[in-house]
């Protein structure tokens, strides 16, 4: 951790503690999060992050979010960090069990080794299938699809499934084989100069970096679907990649064990990465 950044405290020493025992976040998982790149200094898309954060937030009943409060969180801590290129998470916590008094936390950390390298080499993933299917899931509020919440355990087990299985990612599969989302991605993959995406309304996450994906694509020559479509649909696209905040754009070149999209990265992957870089790179100048 390079930097912490805390409400009514500013600037933590990353060895304090800084959060009580009883915090919601810690005893029930009800806490915000939105974790970012940043880029020459400044973190991309922040108010978008910061509105869905507030939209979470609502989602599960936490006092509303102080985004002029987050955004000079996440400047104390980035100016402590004093690292152009890393990454920035905010936190909005629903504070000490009945006191509904919200803590919040802007933490910078280094970027992690390697994404650029495993861009290269493209992502081996494998598909995990969720015990509901895809309707019940997108008419399910309690569900709480879309919501980015620190109850964050299925997510990190579903990644630590694919490293055993010695893939590097997986993505969810509705009970009935309709493609959703990867635990900390969205998946997208590609028929001639046709993008195709898993729909909003099937409780997925609106990822920052989707809506960018979404806005590059007209410009690079591409149309985009959203829909709900199955597994075997992308098995057999001409290209299949992922996108996050922090990994970007990810090329797939195993799906299931099986080669996909020809099993090297492919060219909507590289031009839509070279594009997030160009728009990241004029935020930060």
């Amino acid at each position: 951790m390079l930097a912490i950044a805390v409400r009514g405290r500013g600037l933590v020493d990353p060895d304090e503690p800084v959060l009580h025992a009883d915090d919601v976040a810690l005893l029930r998982g009800r806490a915000a999060f939105e974790t970012m790149r940043v880029y020459g200094g400044r973190p991309f898309a922040l108010s978008e992050h910061l509105d869905r954060l507030a939209s979470s937030a609502a989602r599960i009943e936490l006092p509303p979010v102080e985004k002029s409060e987050l955004e000079q969180l996440a400047a104390i801590a980035l100016a402590a960090a004093g690292v152009p290129d890393c990454v920035l998470r905010v936190y909005w916590t629903g504070g000490r069990e009945g006191a509904e008094n919200a803590e919040a936390l802007a933490l910078v950390s280094p970027l992690p080794c390697g994404y650029d390298e495993l861009r290269s080499r493209g992502l081996r993933v494998i598909s995990l299938q969720l015990a509901v299917d895809a309707r019940l899931r997108a008419t399910s509020p309690w569900l709480l699809g879309g919501v980015k919440s620190t109850s964050y355990a299925v997510n990190m087990a579903a990644e630590a499934e694919a490293r055993r299985r010695g893939a590097d990612d997986a993505v969810f599969v509705a009970s009935d084989g309709t493609v959703l989302e990867g635990p900390v991605t969205n998946v997208w993959w590609r028929e001639g100069d046709l993008l195709l995406t898993p729909a909003l309304e099937l409780g997925i996450l609106a990822g920052v970096t989707r809506s960018q994906v979404l806005r590059s694509a007209a410009a690079l020559g591409y149309r985009v679907e959203e829909g709900w479509y199955p597994l075997g649909r992308a098995a057999a696209a001409e290209e299949v990649f992922t996108s996050s905040s922090v990994r970007e754009i990810m090329p797939v070149v195993e799906l299931d064990g099986r080669s996909a999209g020809g099993g090297a990265p492919g060219p909507a992957a590289l031009a839509l990465q070279a594009a997030l870089r160009r728009e990241a790179a004029a935020g930060a100048s």
